[in-house]
């Protein structure tokens, strides 16, 4: 077994705990590069779909897994980013302009949806950014001069710099390029005075104004910080389909984005990959499943809604860490055997709460 000894403080907020952990992370980054000369264009485009969920499941953990803050509503967000890329690409405004620009319009509405949350919290909060989320739809279908209302609009694929990626390994390097990024600015910020205040605040309100932590600085900030993330996987995810409407923004996908961080793991930055790798393969699984099902069930419009919400509810009732919770207490079943205990990590967990930032 390994262990680490932390001496310093700054051992403690540094990127990686020590080299062993920076030369996995460098094989993965191998592992992802040489990704498209492995797999074939179907499971190279579902690839880019986990990646562009990752970068939703990052903002989402940032609010709700590092804050505390529910959102129901942060397909909204994605709408946002989408439709304002949408928009602009028309235009001819080029992607390394409109990709920010979209960013600006989520984290704006997510100022909007902030001011509510210092005085709501919990189940409040959650019905106010349900509410955003029923707003931004039927804004989108009735603005039709816009938006296009149900009818939708088409997009170009991006270009970038003169290069069109039209192909799907250049848009995957692209969204793992955006994901990468992401992942380091967030990474860098939770490792900071304002991540720390963010960790508090989810930890106890109470004991975080004490500390001298505005509140209301803060959970606007982790408003607007997650919906600018969401609004650039927005923008990705307009270009990926080359088609979006309404529709595809709904209530449903709210929680489909809610059960990347729950069953992934809240509290956890690998907790949003793993969470998005999930759900990216869990509709080809239920399509695998209805060829097995009678027919007069297999094709029930209500069953993937059906599945999916059976699923969240096994993951909260049995196994409420998320999939990086059961990873941790399988290394940590390694490490000590044969001198695991049984219920360590229950007790483990009342006292390091706020140490996970991995």
């Amino acid at each position: 077994m390994r262990f680490l000894f932390k001496t310093s403080y700054n051992q403690d907020i540094r990127l990686f705990k020590d080299r062993i952990t920076m030369g996995w992370y460098l094989a993965l980054g191998v592992v992802l590069l040489v990704l498209p000369l492995l797999l074939g264009e179907y499971y190279l485009s579902q690839a880019s779909f986990v990646l562009i969920y990752a970068i939703v499941g990052l903002g989402l953990m940032l609010l709700s897994g590092f804050t505390g803050q529910i959102s129901l509503g942060h397909a909204a967000f994605l709408a946002v980013g989408a439709y304002t890329e949408a928009v602009l690409s028309a235009r001819g405004v080029p992607f390394v302009v409109s990709l920010p620009m979209a960013m600006a319009v989520s984290a704006a509405a997510g100022f909007v949806v902030g001011l509510p949350a210092l005085r709501l919290k919990g189940i409040y909060l959650a019905i106010a950014t349900l509410a955003f989320g029923f707003i931004v739809e039927v804004t989108l279908q009735q603005w039709e001069s816009v938006t296009g209302g149900s009818m939708g609009l088409l997009l170009e694929p991006v270009t970038l710099l003169g290069v069109t990626l039209d192909s799907e390994s250049g848009f995957y390097y692209l969204a793992l390029g955006l994901t990468g990024l992401t992942l380091l600015i967030l990474k860098n910020l939770l490792r900071s005075p304002t991540g720390r205040a963010f960790v508090a605040i989810r930890d106890s309100e109470i004991s975080a104004r004490s500390m001298g932590i505005g509140l209301a600085r803060y959970k606007t900030l982790a408003f607007v910080i997650s919906a600018a993330i969401t609004g650039l996987a927005g923008a990705l995810y307009a270009h990926k389909l080359q088609f979006i409407s309404p529709e595809q923004f709904g209530v449903f996908v709210s929680i489909e984005l809610l059960m990347i961080i729950v069953i992934g793991g809240m509290g956890s930055l690998h907790g949003a990959f793993l969470g998005a790798l999930f759900m990216t393969m869990l509709p080809e699984f239920i399509a695998i499943l209805r060829e097995y099902l009678p027919s007069s069930l297999a094709y029930q419009p209500g069953l993937q809604p059906t599945i999916f919400g059976a699923i969240l509810i096994l993951f909260v009732l049995l196994e409420p860490a998320g999939l990086y919770g059961r990873w941790v207490k399988i290394r940590t079943w390694f490490q000590l055997f044969p001198l695991y205990r049984k219920g360590l990590m229950k007790r483990e967990k009342s006292y390091v709460k706020s140490d996970r930032l991995s």
